[in-house]
């Protein structure tokens, strides 16, 4: 991405317990809007999966991420936030099982009205289709 975008940023942080969206201002690092899936609605879900057997590495998925950037949306556009920019080289970057669980919070975070720029280079990244005979 170059150097002079205008809009605000949007940053995913990742880990194996929490996703987190963070919009920032343009031109600083002052953060104007965040959501996480450790917000208090995720937290019975997440109790849960502490809990499940068999065991797994990962409390959140796309649903989750989804949600979350359902949220993220919805406090931008109260804010007034309607253009949003991501990192394509960060998010190409991402290992595969990552970047398939995130793509569902970019959607989430344009079907609440947000246009997020970068996503058009996403589109085909990570998704393989299996001809059929």
């Amino acid at each position: 991405m170059n150097g002079t975008h205008r809009h605000h940023l949007l940053q995913l942080v990742l880990s194996c317990r929490k996703i987190t969206a963070q919009v920032t201002q343009p031109g600083s690092s002052t953060i104007v809007a965040m959501a996480s899936s450790s917000e208090q609605e995720f937290l019975v879900k997440s109790r849960a999966n502490l809990y499940r057997f068999p065991h797994s590495n990962n409390f959140w998925d796309s649903k989750t991420a989804s949600r979350v950037g359902e949220k993220l949306g919805l406090r931008l556009r109260d804010l007034g936030v309607d253009v949003v920019s991501i990192d394509a080289d960060e998010e190409i970057s991402r290992p595969i099982q990552h970047r398939k669980r995130v793509l569902p919070l970019f959607d989430s975070v344009r079907r609440t009205g947000i246009r997020v720029d970068g996503t058009d280079q996403l589109n085909n990244i990570g998704v393989t289709v299996i001809p059929r005979n």
